[in-house]
């Protein structure tokens, strides 16, 4: 027998003898430890006193007092659902000490305007263009401008918006047809006629203004500019189209006037008595960029840095000094609520309330790092900071772009609306926008049309499955947008620009209990502690709301967007039972209607 062949053997069964033991230890450890682990879960369970979480996890934070009490416990568990950041709780501290610093830093100083010949310097071309006086009897600014260039020529063959976007192609394909035949003979010279907006929504991003827009060109005597957002006083003067991938060749003025040549057509028809039956109205050009009142990124790449890292000049300045008759309208909405609206909207990957926390938690200490050496409106236009927070913090300062715009036109020519009330009560706000741009009345299936419609833009499903943003981070931004708030309603004489309550100041619909068939009641916005009074008329007058006939609120139509999906246990259908057939469900008789609010 080999002898080699007998220790392969033995070696074989030794090594089955060792594997056998080794799954048996195996298995006596993971019983030990599985018998562990039960204890620590029984032992937090009972410690607890409750079922919705262990030891093991960390306990959620709240923007307040880092102490706890018996009365706080509640509170605290239930936010543990929301909040699951160990670093959030690191950082709380130095949070709450980043919104004191800034809160210390603010100030709104007077800016330095600058004369008219800086401005004629900085750009020589646009006002070269423009004239300073247009003509009379038109409600537009509009002149006649002499056509230079070969009659057979293509009038819109350079033009840069056509360039970058096929939606313009088709549109100046029409205009090219048309061009020829509103060619004008005067004085000897062949002119074409040219128009600038009569007004401007100029802001702000997320706040409503892409409703606001569908309902008012919908009005008979408006028109808007061939693109709802051109940005051309803000990026495409510049050459910006993405500040991300740099420069390209600087959009000239011709070619932003270019956009309004459909509208300068129609008005140049109505004076010269061409018009059809559809063109004879009072047209009033408009312009929706929602970039005009506080996007100024660009001047840092093409002014001087003169003003201890101010900008020198403003998109207002130039606006102003070739229209200082134009009319504007800004819609807000509460800063905290818009901010993350803004995020869930231009974010792209990995969204979620937790991200949204830890990017405004960086943006707030990037802004405080800014003011501890430069002023307020040099960090709330400094386009390095812009660029470097994740999230656009800057643009709820609200009150820093009313005050700067404020400082070149006049109180009467800015309308600022809230898009709380516009959500709630859409007849009112289309109202004082229509009486604010002096447009003619409506008849009554064109003003169902323009206040029932659905609203626009809103929030996508994706993003709304993402649910609301942190109590915690809400809490944050509101105590950071605060002081700026305040400021706001004290300029503006209106303190629902405080986003503070809930009730009839902030154009809520409030029922009047009665038998039968309740009538609702809507209410104004509260103006210095002033409710307006309610009006029947079909458009009320200044410092009134209309109140409904039955059955229900033309503020509220019965479509998907405002109405919303249904929810446990069906309270959201009966509500809409009732606001549509202005009686009570019997089960639920009794009970409040809840507010219904549409996120954009």
């Amino acid at each position: 027998m080999n002898l080699f062949a007998v220790f392969e053997v033995k070696r074989d069964a030794y090594r089955e003898w060792n594997r056998r033991t080794s799954l048996r230890k195996t298995k006596l450890y993971s019983i030990i430890v599985a018998v562990t682990l039960m204890s620590v879960v029984m032992a937090s369970y009972i410690l607890t006193g409750g079922k919705k979480g262990i030891l093991l996890n960390p306990s959620s934070f709240q923007y307040g007092t880092l102490t706890e009490n018996a009365d706080t416990v509640a509170s605290h568990e239930e936010e543990s659902s929301y909040v699951s950041n160990l670093s959030a709780v690191q950082n709380y501290a130095n949070i709450k000490l980043v919104i004191k610093t800034i809160a210390s830093k603010i100030e709104f100083a007077t800016r330095r305007l600058p004369d008219f010949k800086e401005l004629v310097k900085s750009e020589p071309h646009m006002f070269s263009v423009i004239p300073r006086e247009f003509l009379e009897n038109i409600k537009n600014p509009c002149w006649f401008e002499e056509y230079k260039a070969n009659s057979t020529a293509d009038p819109y063959g350079t033009n840069l918006y056509a360039l970058y976007s096929k939606r313009f192609r088709t549109l100046f394909d029409y205009l090219r047809n048309a061009f020829r035949d509103h060619l004008y003979q005067k004085e000897n010279k062949l002119c074409r006629f040219r128009c600038l907006p009569y007004f401007y929504i100029i802001g702000q991003p997320k706040c409503g203004t892409t409703d606001l827009y569908d309902r008012l060109r919908l009005h008979p005597e408006v028109r808007f500019a061939t693109s709802k957002e051109p940005h051309w006083w803000t990026r495409k003067r510049f050459g910006i189209i993405r500040l991300s991938e740099g420069f390209h060749d600087r959009y000239p003025v011709e070619d932003y006037l270019d956009l309004f040549d459909l509208a300068a057509f129609q008005i140049q028809d109505q004076a010269h008595g061409n018009a059809t039956t559809q063109y004879k109205h009072n047209i009033a050009i408009g312009e929706a960029s929602a970039s005009t009142m506080w996007d100024n990124n660009a001047w840092i790449y093409f002014y001087d840095n003169s003003t201890n890292g101010e900008p020198p000049f403003l998109i207002q300045d130039f606006i102003h000094a070739v229209q200082p008759d134009a009319k504007f309208i800004v819609m807000l909405r509460d800063p905290v609520e818009r901010l993350y609206s803004d995020y869930l909207y231009f974010g792209i990957a990995n969204k979620s309330a937790d991200d949204f926390h830890e990017k405004v938690t960086e943006s707030l200490q990037l802004f405080e790092s800014c003011l501890l050496e430069f002023s307020m409106r040099s960090c709330v236009y400094n386009t390095t900071l812009n660029n470097a927070m994740p999230v656009r913090l800057q643009v709820g300062l609200y009150i820093v772009y009313i005050l700067d715009w404020l400082s070149v036109f006049n109180r009467n020519q800015i309308l600022v609306l809230r898009l709380e009330d516009h959500a709630t009560n859409r007849k009112y706000t289309m109202h004082k926008v229509f009486n604010f741009l002096s447009l003619g009345s409506l008849t009554e299936q064109k003003e169902a049309e323009i206040t029932k419609s659905p609203a626009s833009n809103t929030r996508r499903p994706a993003d709304k499955n993402l649910g609301p943003m942190l109590p915690v981070t809400r809490e944050i931004l509101q105590d950071f947008y605060k002081p700026f708030n305040v400021k706001l309603a004290d300029v503006l004489q209106n303190d629902s620009f405080l986003w503070e309550k809930r009730g009839p100041e902030e154009g809520l619909c409030l029922l009047q209990t009665a038998r039968g068939r309740p009538p609702w009641l809507c209410w104004e916005p509260r103006v210095k502690g002033l409710e307006a009074q309610p009006s029947r008329d079909p458009w009320p007058p200044s410092g009134g709301a209309p109140v409904p006939e039955y059955p229900g609120n033309p503020a509220l139509p019965p479509h998907q967007e405002v109405l919303g999906g249904r929810r446990q246990g069906d309270t959201r259908m009966r509500s809409r039972h009732f606001r549509h057939t202005g009686a009570w469900l019997r089960r639920n008789a009794g009970k409040q209607l809840e507010p219904i609010r549409v996120p954009i």
